[in-house]
């Protein structure tokens, strides 16, 4: 599993590795689970966090979560979108899954729009759903997030998925990177 450090010092690890390792890797860093598994208030962090009243890109519509939205716009070879996701509040049951729809085909801009390929859904989709989240949602939590940065030599942040190039589909792409990426543009 692959560990990243930018300058800055906000590193992105796997939540996989054990604390042992990551206090030895990174001395005197805040460590921070950012993932679903997280504890308040970071789980916030988590694109399954329900926040309510996301607004879901090319739609007039709202959801509770960014993965609701992502989810709920995905599209597959045996199945179209699925609004129910939008809904979600209890972070269960929001993935869908290849081994159970057959292979993804893209995503739809909004309910009823056009197919997108993965890479291109995840700028027009995911991001600008997670930035607004960051943006409207998370502004205190991001607060909290730079006085620990300034306290500390730096911060890992742990996440399930450790892919920080939007660009790369052979991995889904962490959503750490983008709280990294916001803090430090």
């Amino acid at each position: 599993m692959q560990t990243e450090t930018y300058s800055g010092d906000i590193v992105i690890a796997s939540r996989r590795k054990k604390s042992s390792t990551l206090e030895r890797e990174f001395p005197g860093y805040a460590i921070i689970d950012v993932t679903s598994k997280a504890s308040a208030p970071w789980v916030k962090f988590s694109p399954f966090y329900p926040h309510s009243g996301i607004p879901i890109p090319f739609s007039s519509e709202t959801a509770q979560s960014v993965e609701g939205i992502w989810q709920g716009l995905k599209v597959f070879e045996g199945q179209d979108i699925d609004p129910s996701r939008f809904d979600i509040t209890d972070m269960k049951g929001i993935k869908r899954t290849v081994r159970r729809y057959g292979r993804v085909l893209g995503h739809r801009k909004g309910p009823g729009g056009e197919l997108i390929p993965y890479i291109e859904a995840r700028k027009q989709i995911y991001l600008p759903a997670y930035h607004w989240t960051l943006t409207h949602r998370l502004q205190a939590e991001l607060s909290q997030l730079s006085e620990l940065l300034a306290r500390h030599e730096g911060l890992v942040l742990l996440d399930y998925e450790t892919n920080t190039d939007i660009n790369d589909p052979r991995k889904p792409l962490s959503h750490a990177a983008l709280i990294r990426r916001f803090l430090q543009p």
